[in-house]
């Protein structure tokens, strides 16, 4: 049977060419939304876009660019005549420096993709919703490394924690609009950035999981990292009507790493991907 969870629905999705973004868009479709989809990845979004048909445009956008948001929301009204669900995904780990070699500059670029972002996404979208008078889902994707420290660099942890507070902010602010604010907080996802991040060929990604997955400890409940399909199911949820009294919350799709003390598993994550490298041939 078919789901329609979001059928005559319309969403637009920052950073939707590849990775998280690209399984939120294809899961989307498949319940029935129309959707702009944007990148900077134009060759990516463009194929992307007609593999998903009549039902998705692509759009380029500078996340950090004010206009390029604004185009973006206005596109989805005209193309699709509405616009009900934004997702806030876009993203990149940014400025590696450690707290102690911090670069100021650095650090306020990630943020301006991280967090400045999340904002624009979340003005444009609301006054679209506010003019429409409909109720609309804001989607945003924080970080296990919002809920704890250990998981990422400086920059990136404290522009992600700076997201939930946005969210948090904006679930008070829009909550009497209609307008629902919500987060998503992934552990490591799959994703062909990572899987690069790790020293792993993207084509060797499932055979990596196999890998990992009789070397992961305590730290990681589940014993597995994640996939783009386990972050579109809960953002399908948030943008659906069955979501319309969850308002202002971060929902960990950790695999419940977060539940425990980070312990060893992000470093057990390195070195399995350090002990795969040295088995392939």
């Amino acid at each position: 049977m078919v789901s329609t969870l979001l059928s005559g629905k319309v969403a637009v999705i920052t950073g939707a060419a590849s990775g998280i973004g690209r399984g939120i868009a294809s899961r989307f479709v498949d319940e029935g939304a129309q959707i702009v989809l944007t990148d900077i990845d134009d060759d990516a979004g463009a194929a992307l876009a007609a593999e998903l048909g009549e039902h998705a445009v692509y759009a380029h956008v500078d996340v950090t660019t004010e206009s390029d948001i604004a185009a973006a929301v206005a596109l989805a009204a005209d193309t699709f005549g509405s616009l009900d669900i934004m997702v806030n995904n876009a993203g990149a780990q940014g400025d590696p420096s450690s707290i102690i070699d911090a670069d100021p500059d650095g650090f306020d670029r990630t943020a301006a993709l991280l967090t400045r972002s999340v904002l624009l996404g979340h003005k444009h979208a609301a006054r679209r919703f506010i003019a429409q008078g409909t109720p609309g889902s804001i989607i945003s994707t924080a970080s296990a490394a919002a809920i704890q420290g250990g998981w990422s660099t400086v920059g990136y942890t404290a522009a992600k924690h700076a997201v939930v507070g946005l969210v948090r902010q904006a679930a008070a602010e829009l909550g009497p609009s209609g307008i629902r604010s919500n987060a998503i907080a992934p552990g490591i996802i799959m994703t062909p950035i990572m899987a690069r991040t790790f020293g792993v060929e993207p084509a060797k990604s499932e055979q990596f999981m196999d890998f990992l997955a009789a070397r992961l400890g305590p730290g990681q409940p589940s014993r597995r990292v994640g996939f783009p399909d386990d972050i579109a199911s809960v953002a399908t949820f948030l943008a659906s009507d069955m979501a319309a009294y969850v308002n202002g919350t971060v929902i960990p799709v950790d695999g419940g790493a977060t539940t425990v003390t980070l312990g060893t598993f992000a470093t057990d994550v390195v070195a399995a991907a350090a002990e795969f490298a040295a088995s392939q041939p």
